[in-house]
């Protein structure tokens, strides 16, 4: 009979993942997974598998809660533009600039990985077409609403929404100044998101 695990496996993975994405897929080395995690190497990849399997493990834990929390904040907006306007914004939020340079998990890790590891590249494919894909809904209700034009067509321009936002994460981790990276996300919004003509 297997012994039960004796540590917060939750915790664990919250660590673990902050390792990752503050120094990257190849610069976390076994030490500092021990550290952050607490556990002994067995304990560790006996619960997760090797360090490749616990960064996937990882990732795609990251993705699955943005997902939802983006399924959370299309439910909850007033009006479905403004869930839209403020994935746009999100790397603006933190007027210090720490939010904009720690950058995303996802797109670190793609930009890190993608090219030379087909389960990263699979796993982005996956979480980007689902963000696409509940952004065009937030686009389409936003239509209904009368707060975007009747001509834009919701799925690319939610693919397009998906690009400027990814770009302005990148801009973020260069360490951008947060009002220029504002302005710049404004700047998206007014051309990606025309209202109506009156």
């Amino acid at each position: 009979m297997a012994r039960p695990r004796e540590f917060d496996e939750q915790r664990v993975l919250l660590a673990v993942r902050d390792e990752f994405w503050d120094k990257g897929y190849a610069a976390t080395s076994l030490e500092d997974l021990l550290r952050a995690s607490g556990l002994g190497k067995g304990s560790l990849y006996g619960a997760f598998g090797d360090k490749r399997s616990l960064f996937l493990r990882v990732l795609r834990d990251y993705d699955d809660a943005n997902l939802l929390k983006l399924r959370e904040n299309l439910a909850s907006a007033a009006r479905g533009i403004d869930m839209v306007r403020a994935f746009l914004l999100s790397p603006t939020v933190d007027p210090t600039g720490a939010v904009a340079r720690r950058g995303c998990l996802l797109a670190n890790s793609n930009a890190e990985l993608a090219a030379s590891t087909p389960d990263v590249a699979a796993e982005a494919r996956r979480s980007y077409d689902a963000i696409t894909d509940i952004l065009a809904e937030a686009l389409e209700r936003a239509q209904r609403e009368g707060d975007l034009s009747p001509d834009a067509d919701p799925a690319e321009t939610a693919r397009a929404v998906l690009v400027a936002q990814l770009g302005l994460t990148a801009l973020g981790r260069t360490g951008m100044d947060v009002d220029a990276l504002t302005k710049a996300a404004q700047s998206t919004i007014e051309r990606l998101l025309p209202a109506p003509a009156q």
